[in-house]
């Protein structure tokens, strides 16, 4: 490659780059981190729309399929535990929330959900990625990948492709992922992204997240033209069953419980809080025209590429990079072996 076209290559990615963090500015939200799901929901009617919510028996995802559901949504929710999920989802319609069998890390049991769906539906409006795992011990699935990625963004993402006619069906579908201020942990281990060389569970847990967010990044700029936004978010601090690998000695020291098992954090949220941004990103008017970016206590937060512990309502600037978004997604096809979208 010619030192020009060197440089017209590297004007364009500073281009994107530029393009994707300028869109990082709030959008004057009503809602603030403080504000509830039922708050976020109130008024919307979602009859004759269909969502997906992935970990939708428990924390967040239990939460935001009842908030669908109360909007009139059909909820499909995929699950490793099929009968937990139906126990906890027992007080809904059984007409408008279906549980599905699935296993983000066996990429058979996502294409089997997926054919599944497929079959059941002809549109899907909303795909909401709230699985996840959180710090867990190593472990390899698969291939030998390392279970955090694996769990919380290779899984999603073979799912979303696999469902992606349904959500251009719908001509006007959002996806969101559900990553976290854990993001700023780490940028991807291009070298070493399955911590062959060592394992760090903090580490693994920042690079899935900032998964999370690329991925939702680049699949906007892939599918805006079929009607569909993505979006990634950081819901706040809760305490769940994502922190179920966790003992309680390590949630003493972190500051986040106390040694009667009372969440202390500064800042935590209830789980009906805790699931409102992500209603804000499927539903809010204020993202008709936006995509490919993250959002923090129902608002667009801002980029940060300070070193340093992650400041509120800031996503850095790695995560959000197109050329990095591409890259991760060319990744990621090779490793789960996803078809061509759009």
């Amino acid at each position: 490659m010619s030192i020009q076209s060197t440089r017209t290559v590297q004007t364009l990615r500073a281009t994107r780059t530029v393009q994707t963090t300028s869109a990082q500015h709030p959008v004057n939200s009503p809602f603030s981190a403080a504000s509830t799901a039922e708050e976020v929901m109130a008024g919307v009617d979602l009859s004759g729309r269909t969502a997906v919510v992935t970990g939708g028996y428990s924390g967040l995802g239990l939460e935001t399929a009842r908030a669908l559901v109360a909007a009139g949504a059909r909820v499909i929710v995929p699950a490793r535990r099929p009968e937990s999920a139906r126990e906890a989802l027992a007080g809904l319609d059984s007409a408008a929330c279906e549980v599905v069998p699935m296993d983000l890390t066996d990429l058979g049991s996502v294409r089997a959900a997926a054919a599944h769906i497929r079959e059941s539906v002809d549109r899907l409006d909303l795909f909401m990625a709230v699985a996840g795992v959180m710090s867990t011990a190593e472990r390899r699935v698969g291939p030998g990948w390392e279970y955090q990625l694996t769990a919380n963004h290779f899984g999603h993402f073979a799912l979303a492709c696999e469902l992606y006619p349904l959500l251009r069906a719908a001509h006007g579908a959002r996806v969101v992922v559900y990553s976290s201020a854990g993001h700023g942990i780490t940028d991807i281990r291009w070298h070493d992204p399955h911590f062959r060389t060592g394992y760090d569970r903090w580490h693994a847990y920042g690079q899935a997240k900032t998964a999370n967010v690329l991925f939702a990044v680049h699949l906007d700029a892939l599918g805006r033209g079929d009607g569909i936004r993505a979006f990634a978010l950081h819901p706040g601090s809760i305490i769940t069953g994502l922190q179920r690998e966790l003992t309680h000695r390590e949630q003493v020291d972190l500051g986040w419980v106390d040694e009667q098992g009372t969440v202390i954090g500064e800042g935590f949220k209830s789980a009906s809080q805790g699931a409102a941004t992500g209603l804000w990103a499927a539903t809010s008017p204020l993202l008709a025209d936006r995509g490919g970016i993250y959002l923090e206590d129902c608002e667009v937060a801002r980029v940060t590429d300070e070193d340093g512990p992650m400041a509120a309502g800031r996503v850095r600037g790695y995560a959000v990079g197109p050329a990095s978004a591409a890259r991760l997604w060319e990744l990621s096809v090779a490793a789960t072996g996803a078809g061509p979208i759009g």
